[in-house]
């Protein structure tokens, strides 16, 4: 198997969100691989903008909604140790974005969070298994446990 080169991780702030960005940390540590980071803003009304807009890191905004997850993405950068310049903010549909990200930087592996759904939401799918038939790279889902598996 070939090392990974470059892992963007998917980032989308939830209260598990620290454990997937330190495994996908530990990941790039073990292959000496580029580690960039993708939060995708799907949830939150965007003025004047369309789906797959790229919002500049390093471009303060007068947007309150923007600023906070913005701020978030550069904190996790810099507690993950992450070049700004390898923080990505878009506006969009999470698995389409991730996808056009990954093949636009050339990443070889993609880590997101996977809710392990079953029954009726695994077919209505989820951002994870969109990803997973639509990337071009490999994709590592970690799974994120739910109230059943507490």
């Amino acid at each position: 198997m070939m090392p990974y080169r470059h892992i963007l991780l998917t980032a989308d702030f939830s209260e598990h969100g620290e454990t997937i960005a330190t495994r996908a940390k530990s990941l790039a540590r073990v292959f000496q691989a580029k580690l960039s980071i993708l939060h995708v803003l799907d949830d939150i009304p965007m003025p004047d903008t369309g789906y797959g807009t790229l919002i500049p890191v390093d471009t303060p905004s007068e947007y309150d909604l923007l600023e906070a997850e913005r701020g978030k993405l550069i904190a996790l950068g810099a507690e993950l140790g992450v070049d700004p310049a390898d923080l990505w903010l878009i506006w969009g549909v999470p698995q389409d974005e991730i996808v056009r990200l990954a093949e636009k930087i050339a990443a070889d592996l993609i880590v997101v969070g996977s809710h392990g759904r079953h029954g009726l939401a695994l077919l209505l799918g989820s951002t994870a298994n969109g990803v997973l038939h639509h990337a071009s790279c490999d994709l590592l889902a970690i799974r994120i446990p739910t109230i059943n598996d507490i």
